[in-house]
């Protein structure tokens, strides 16, 4: 377990997670679909180990009767979703695409997978394209990532 970073992408909302494991889930169900435009891929703590800065930049929505989900309400990132009923309740799963350092996370656990469809098939045979790739055809990267 250790202690990892993040933000939003605005930077209004920042966030340090303590006793974080190494493995995440990815969630397939049409709430987490919807909510992040793709799978949701997040890292589960419990609440009392996650502290937050910007906290009146977050804005939560009660999203099913067992989890609410909140999100930046300045520039829209998905934060996290947290468990309202259950066992769990009250733990949190944080968007693993908000950490500053994602490293030697690993996919351990995949929900709702009767659920994935085309977007989640990846070919080997795609185009490909690298950070040096992208700002060779684009210019210089303007989104805060490595230039």
């Amino acid at each position: 377990m250790t202690t990892r970073t993040g933000h939003c992408m605005c930077g209004a909302v920042r966030f340090t997670a303590h006793n974080v494991p190494s493995g995440f889930g990815a969630c397939y169900c049409e709430s987490c679909r919807r909510w992040s435009g793709d799978r949701f891929a997040g890292v589960h703590v419990a609440s009392d180990d996650l502290d937050v800065t910007g906290a009146d930049h977050v804005t939560t929505l009660q999203s099913s009767a067992w989890a609410n989900r909140s999100f930046c309400k300045t520039c829209g990132s998905s934060l996290w979703y947290r468990l309202t009923d259950g066992p769990e309740t009250g733990s949190c799963s944080i968007s693993v695409g908000l950490l500053d350092d994602a490293s030697g996370l690993v996919l351990e656990r995949e929900f709702f997978v009767d659920r994935k469809d085309c977007i989640h098939d990846l070919p080997s045979d795609r185009l490909q394209m690298t950070t040096a790739d992208i700002t060779a055809k684009y210019g210089a990267l303007n989104d805060g990532s490595a230039q």
